[in-house]
């Protein structure tokens, strides 16, 4: 039992550290921003269409087309569909960064329209059960405490593991009826979409954290078990999270001095863009920026000029 306890503690503790220092670090919209494309890319791999936090960026930065567009015909659904279910989960009208943050991923690739193109039929087919879902992980909890996460995660498992409707019946040559039940369908990465807004609406963190989507592919039957894989799951998490943010803040104070820069100057925000989506093209660049192609060149090469004074500096 006090390992029990030394795992929840700890967890929890990893969990508050990481939230904690984001309130003022001054790289949490870059940090927000990645972490986004490492939750789905999580998500991903849960539902069965596994591709790299990689695929994601390439996709973003306008270098490619959504990740398993062609090889993946076969796939239970498109990536295009699950990423914007998973942009769609994280947001929070009442967290500025958060929303800043959003608004510049979906000028960088509308999530929207790629879906919407890519994978019309998963948006009628999983989009009434995701707000089903959001609706009971939004609804206020008990208690601000695993256990309490943990038996709302299993009710929204219940709620999507009851069928719709009735199977139907089939009539054999010989008289026989036989209920045609399918095949069961994973939906459990609906679930780990919306499991940072349990874990706010509980309490246990201030901001959604849309790294925190480590669930088990299929949720265990007893609370006492879920409740240790999200404790395993949130110390991982927390983990990875808590060294991304103390990377982020190195590059940046080891970033060379912008004195010699206008206060018009966008260098300083394609640096922080660059952190937060490596390798933008200049298209990309150009249309979040509001700038012409040739000014995005330009402003390219400032910023390569920029990082080789740091190289050899």
């Amino acid at each position: 039992m006090a390992a029990f306890s030394y795992t929840a503690d700890h967890a929890l503790l990893l969990l508050g550290r990481l939230d904690g220092r984001l309130v003022s670090s001054p790289v949490a919209d870059i940090w927000l921003a990645r972490a986004r494309l490492r939750g789905a890319a999580r998500l991903a791999t849960m539902a069965g269409v596994p591709v790299e936090t990689r695929d994601l960026q390439d996709w973003i930065s306008g270098r490619s087309l959504p990740p398993r567009h062609s090889e993946g015909l076969n796939d239970p659904l498109s990536v295009a569909a699950l990423f914007h279910f998973a942009l769609s989960a994280g947001e929070d009208g009442a967290d500025p960064v958060a929303r800043a943050t959003l608004n510049i991923a979906r000028q960088l690739l509308d999530d929207r329209a790629e879906a919407a193109l890519w994978g019309q039929e998963d948006l009628v087919r999983f989009g009434p059960l995701w707000r089903q879902v959001r609706a009971l992980l939004d609804a206020p909890y008990p208690l601000p405490s695993l256990p309490a996460v943990a038996q709302r995660l299993l009710e929204a498992r219940y709620m999507l593991d009851t069928p719709q409707a009735e199977a139907p019946l089939l009539t054999t040559a010989d008289g026989r009826q036989l209920r045609l039940t399918g095949v069961r369908q994973d939906k459990g990465w609906i679930i780990a979409c919306h499991l940072p807004l349990a874990l706010q609406r509980a309490g246990l963190t201030l901001r959604l954290l849309p790294l925190l989507t480590d669930l088990p592919r299929f949720l265990p039957d007893a609370p006492d078990d879920l409740v240790a894989a999200l404790e395993r799951g949130l110390i991982a998490r927390s983990q990875e999270g808590l060294a991304d943010l103390d990377r982020l803040e190195t590059r940046m104070r080891r970033l060379p001095a912008m004195s010699g820069l206008t206060k018009r100057s966008r260098v300083p925000l394609l640096t922080r863009l660059e952190l937060a989506y490596p390798g933008l093209s200049k298209v990309a660049i150009a249309r979040l920026l509001g700038i012409s192609h040739q000014g995005a060149t330009k402003l390219v090469a400032q910023f390569k000029a920029l990082m080789g004074m740091q190289g050899h500096g």
